[in-house]
């Protein structure tokens, strides 16, 4: 696969937009974590679904360099289950936003890869892989980072679709929604 000029330069911007909206993560994952969701489904929508799993794959790593999770240091299976989990969403958006209809398809889309999303890392990070890893010492904030891990991964993937659509709305009559 050719992956072209505006490809990159729309992955790039999103990838920018994601690292600033890092630096915020300690204040609120509900300012980083719809911010990011919104990034990776604009990403499909303007470069692609390659482009979206690359991207997906690239958050996890950089939120962890940027804010420096004691969690994700404990714990670094975690990384692959975030990367899946966002992959999710962007394969979701990617292969159901045409087919489920020309107005509906893409916040339908949007809303199915963020219930899938959260049911993956909620079985994998909050049922399987916190209560069997999470060091002695971090076992009083469990339940936090459960409901971190599941609920909450579905509140900001929605708020991030709902945030993506309104964004896709008004980019619709710019160049950038232009097919090649």
């Amino acid at each position: 696969m050719k992956i072209k000029t505006k490809q990159i330069t729309v992955t790039a911007i999103m990838l920018a937009i994601c690292l600033v909206s890092q630096f915020f993560k300690n204040l609120s994952i509900y300012i980083t974590g719809p911010i990011i969701n919104a990034a990776l489904i604009l990403t499909v929508l303007y470069a692609g679904m390659a482009c979206g799993i690359i991207l997906s794959i690239i958050t996890p790593v950089t939120s962890f360099f940027i804010t420096g999770s004691p969690v994700m240091a404990a714990i670094p299976a975690m990384f692959p289950c975030i990367m899946i989990g966002n992959i999710i969403l962007v394969v979701c958006v990617g292969l159901l936003r045409k087919k489920c209809g020309k107005a509906a398809g893409f916040p339908v889309s949007i809303a199915i890869g963020a219930i899938l999303k959260a049911v993956f890392m909620g079985i994998a990070i909050a049922l399987i892989i916190l209560p069997t890893f999470l060091p002695a010492p971090m076992h009083k904030m469990l339940p936090v980072l459960q409901l971190q891990f599941s609920v909450t991964q579905l509140i900001t993937a929605v708020i991030g679709g709902v945030y993506a659509v309104i964004i896709a709305a008004v980019l619709k009559k710019t160049s950038l929604a232009q097919a090649d």
